[in-house]
């Protein structure tokens, strides 16, 4: 199949991401989200990454006003999605969400585009069974932040077609991307290990083993870990790392139980670099 035109639904920390990376790809890019105020914090966050691009010699001047010109932002689902070839979404890590917009995408977008989710861990072919073709449907994991990070893990659904995984690998490729496939199961390759490794980095922190920037320093030093446990929690989210494990914890079991004081700092509101507090204070 010929694409040319993307949808990202979802214009979050990832959603805006992978639209930059698909308007720097060369595709026309839609970008929805039902937020106008996440729309418009979106949109200049691209903004922010193209200037920085071309203050850095690393993007000419002229690419990065294509770029842009090739990034269109709406609150319009309907408008977002009813010319794409491929649908990227991007909505926060919750099934039920993911589902709904799915059923939205099966009514409003052609029966012909491809239908990538960015899930870290949910499954891709409980969200596929939404559709009436779901082998048009694969997962795209993509890492924050998108523009820096080269991996995009795809993921094959029960019945997801060759076709389809063809199309995923074309988008990521044109995006410069790395990919590895994964046949789906919870939390896929990264997102099992680096949420066994946060959690357990939340016990070593509770049980007074070592400081949160003691054993941070210890992995990036000893283990050559690029961010400590507690940077990747912070820039993740506490409350998207916790949802993750309690979904691991239905699927595999009692060693993914969260920490519990990973549950009590997303009590207690401390998320992240997002809200400025988590682990550690960025206010």
């Amino acid at each position: 199949m010929t694409i040319r035109r993307i949808a990202v639904v979802g214009a979050g920390t990832m959603g805006h991401g992978i639209a930059h990376a698909s308007a720097a790809a060369g595709y026309g890019t839609v970008m929805f989200d039902v937020s106008p105020a996440a729309l418009e914090k979106g949109r200049r966050a691209v903004e922010e990454v193209v200037r920085s691009g071309v203050e850095r010699g690393k993007v000419a001047a002229a690419d990065a006003e294509l770029t842009l010109g090739r990034l269109q932002a709406t609150s319009d689902l309907a408008r977002a999605v009813a010319n794409a070839d491929f649908i990227i979404e991007a909505a926060p890590e919750r099934i039920d969400t993911k589902i709904a917009l799915f059923a939205d995408i099966e009514r409003l977008a052609p029966a012909s585009a491809v239908v990538a989710s960015n899930t870290s861990a949910l499954s891709l072919t409980e969200m596929a069974a939404t559709l009436r073709d779901s082998s048009r449907v694969a997962g795209m994991h993509f890492f924050n932040p998108v523009h820096k990070m080269k991996l995009i893990e795809v993921v094959q659904a029960l019945e997801t077609s060759p076709a389809t995984l063809a199309a995923v690998r074309e988008v990521a490729a044109r995006m410069g991307k790395e990919t590895v496939l994964v046949r789906e199961s919870p939390g896929f390759i990264t997102t099992r290990v680096n949420a066994s490794i946060g959690n357990e980095a939340f016990y070593m922190l509770m049980e007074g083993v070592a400081s949160a920037r003691d054993i941070d320093k210890a992995l990036k030093l000893g283990l050559n870990h690029p961010m400590g446990p507690f940077e990747m929690v912070d820039l993740v989210g506490l409350d998207t790392r916790l949802s993750i494990l309690e979904y691991l914890h239905r699927a595999l079991g009692e060693k993914y139980r969260p920490c519990p004081l990973l549950v009590q700092y997303v009590k207690a509101g401390r998320l992240g670099r997002k809200v400025g507090r988590g682990v550690y204070d960025y206010e």
